[in-house]
């Protein structure tokens, strides 16, 4: 059997429309056809799998039976890749023109390029921003404070303000809505951490490459279009309570139990001032939207109060040799 260019590893849970279109999006060009295409479903009850199934037969469709969290689902899928580069790509996309080829050529032409990332526009094409700097202790105080809306350059950073993504730079970050990565890195760093159930995975995948010596870049070779936490829309509060606990686990992963209880306390507290914050506006002006805002941010800071998680140094396996089906 000849390698393929490409492995694609999408993970969809209760997604289906979104999900085939992104896979019709795939299949309007020659070389996305050429693509193996796995789709992991992480236990969905709107119909997916089946969907999914009866119009696309070429899709190898993996059922979870229960929902494993996005690493791990991702995890299941790069046992079954066999391309020599393996992408990353959120079942909410679209993607674009020839972009699927320019990026795998990219790759081909900088041998010391690790993973790389593309530009990502919402629906109206306007830019998304789906890479950025590690979140340190700095970079999590200015994002969770509001800081970060000063237009200064400095309160910016985290998101590289005034970059339009038309150039190519080394990042520290890119979203796993779209990330292309070397099988042979892939091979050499191991999977995702399984440890992440909701954020935080990518940007330990995103050090970890990194640090053994590869580049990770974001190049102008086309456009996807990314519609945006079509899962993570679904878990209300639950949402921020997981994206914090996740930021508050990569800190202790990377940075002891002291850079945890630090990321923990930079997060309590300013959902907690958030929580007073509108509960206060709430009484002051009796509006219903301030009053849904002061009870979130309640919500969210009484489930975070036990979310303390302690250091996790060991590193997940490499993947194994790839599944046959």
């Amino acid at each position: 059997m000849t390698t393929p260019d490409l492995s694609i590893v999408i993970v969809s849970w209760n997604t289906s429309a979104m999900t085939r279109d992104c896979l019709r999006s795939i299949a309007e060009t020659e070389f996305g056809r050429r693509a193996q295409t796995i789709v992991v479903d992480n236990a969905s009850t709107d119909g997916s799998p089946d969907d999914i199934a009866r119009e696309f037969p070429w899709v190898e469709l993996i059922r979870n039976p229960t929902n494993a969290g996005f690493a791990a689902a991702n995890n299941v899928g790069f046992r079954r890749c066999t391309g020599r580069h393996v992408l990353l790509l959120n079942s909410d996309t679209l993607v674009l023109g020839d972009v699927l080829e320019k990026s795998v050529r990219y790759l081909d032409e900088r041998k010391d390029v690790g993973a790389m990332g593309c530009r990502v526009v919402n629906p109206d094409r306007t830019l998304q921003s789906t890479c950025f700097r590690y979140p340190s202790l700095l970079n999590l105080t200015l994002l969770s404070t509001g800081l970060h809306r000063i237009p200064l350059p400095f309160f910016g950073r985290h998101t590289y303000r005034g970059w339009k993504r038309d150039t190519e730079r080394d990042v520290e970050v890119i979203t796993g809505c779209y990330l292309l990565i070397r099988k042979e890195v892939l091979d050499e760093i191991g999977p995702l951490d399984e440890r992440f159930f909701f954020c935080g995975e990518e940007t330990d995948w995103c050090l970890r490459i990194v640090r053994a010596g590869h580049r990770l870049t974001l190049a102008p070779v086309g456009d996807i279009v990314h519609f945006g936490n079509a899962s993570g829309r679904q878990l209300s509060f639950r949402r921020d309570v997981m994206l914090s606990a996740g930021l508050v686990k990569l800190h202790a992963k990377h940075g002891g139990t002291l850079g945890g209880a630090a990321a923990w306390a930079i997060l309590y507290g300013c959902n907690a001032v958030r929580a007073i914050g509108w509960k206060v506006l709430s009484v002051l002006s009796r509006n219903e939207r301030h009053r849904a805002r002061a009870e979130h941010f309640a919500n969210v800071t009484k489930a975070f109060e036990g979310s303390w998680i302690r250091p996790v140094p060991n590193e997940p396996k490499a993947p194994e040799k790839p599944a046959h089906a």
